[in-house]
């Protein structure tokens, strides 16, 4: 008789922006998805730094290229993932990007309440990161579900 309890789906998030460091967090999650139920969320987060500064007109100009780019990197995280994972997901979201990567997975955690959500992000390797803190710093701070930070 197996008493074993099998373990619950994993939903990984992972901020993706094309760069090297968000490249290794998708494969990352790949492989910690390997033998695993669940799937990874891609997401995407457009950031306007200042848009209380920006014209409407350049405003609206912006949120183009953010839909140009958004299609860029849908394509690029498909072609990242095909023959390695095919449980995955992509979306854009606007915002900062650390409460985006937090709200991605509260909404996720809300749909699936027994299975475990984590965010996988890539660390930064920029020098101002490492003195005011990046995106993955802020993450590991407030996320109020498990984060892994791949080098």
């Amino acid at each position: 008789m197996n008493t074993e309890t099998p373990s619950p789906d994993l939903y990984l998030v992972v901020g993706y922006d094309g760069s090297p460091p968000s490249t290794r967090a998708l494969d990352a999650a790949v492989r910690l998805l390997h033998g695993r139920s669940g799937r990874i969320d891609v997401v995407y987060v457009a950031h306007i730094p200042g848009i209380d500064m920006m014209s409407a007109d350049a405003v609206g100009e912006m949120q183009s290229d953010f839909d140009e780019i958004e299609q860029d990197l849908r394509t690029s995280a498909g072609e990242q993932l095909r023959g390695q994972e095919e449980r995955w997901t992509f979306e854009r979201r606007d915002g900062l990007i650390g409460e985006a990567l937090i709200a991605a997975a509260k909404h996720i955690h809300d749909a699936n309440p027994d299975g475990i959500v984590t965010i996988v992000v890539g660390s930064s390797s920029q020098a101002l990161h490492r003195i005011v803190g990046s995106a993955a710093v802020a993450l590991v701070r407030h996320a109020p579900v498990p984060v892994v930070v791949v080098p």
